[in-house]
C-alpha cells in the first residue's frame, strides 16, 4: 500500500496513483507482422492488483450503436471508489464491427470489436499511451496515403 494512499481524499487522486503505478507490458506478438502489442486482457491483468491496492473497482460494459448502416461497439469503463459510492470516473471507446472478416463468424466479429473498444476505453481512463503500439502505427503493408483516419466520438453522433 503506497504511503501517499493514506492521504488520498478522492477518486481523482486514486486514479492518479493508479495511472502512475500502472505497467501494462505488450505481452502479445502479432503472428503476421511480428510486432508486440498489449491486449485488453494484458491491461486488466496489470490493473487488478492496483485496483485492490487503491480500494477501487472497475466495471466495463458494451453497447451496440448503429451509425448509418454500420455498427459500432461502444465500451464504457467506470472506475468506482470503494469508500464513496457516488464517486465514479468513466471513459468510452468505440470500435466498428467489420462487415466481413475471413474465418470469423458474427459472434467473433462482435467480440473482436468489443475487445478493441474496451482496450481504447481503458487507455483513455488509465492514460495508457498507445502511440508506439502496433495498433496505432502498423499499416499492414499499406502506404500512408491508403490508411483511413480513425473515427472520433464526434463523427459518431
Amino acid at each position: 500500500m503506497p504511503a501517499a494512499k493514506t492521504k488520498v481524499k478522492n477518486i481523482r487522486e486514486k486514479l492518479s496513483g493508479i495511472q502512475a503505478s500502472l505497467k501494462a507490458p505488450k505481452g502479445q506478438t502479432n503472428k503476421f507482422g511480428g510486432y508486440k502489442y498489449r491486449s485488453c486482457e494484458d491491461i486488466l491483468t496489470a490493473l487488478k492488483p492496483l485496483l485492490a491496492e487503491w480500494e477501487c473497482s472497475l466495471i466495463i460494459h458494451d453497447e451496440m450503436v448503429e451509425v448509418g448502416s454500420r455498427v459500432y461497439v461502444k465500451a464504457t469503463c467506470e472506475l468506482l471508489d470503494s469508500s464513496d459510492s457516488n464517486a465514479v470516473l468513466s471513459s468510452t471507446g468505440f470500435a466498428r464491427e467489420a462487415e466481413v472478416k475471413k474465418g470469423m463468424d458474427d459472434a467473433q466479429i462482435t467480440g473482436s470489436a468489443s475487445s478493441y473498444a474496451r482496450k481504447y476505453a481503458l487507455n483513455g481512463l488509465f492514460a495508457i499511451d498507445d502511440v508506439k503500439d502496433a495498433d496505432a502505427t502498423n499499416d499492414h503493408g499499406k502506404s500512408k496515403k491508403e490508411l483511413t483516419n480513425p473515427v472520433s466520438t464526434e463523427d459518431l453522433f
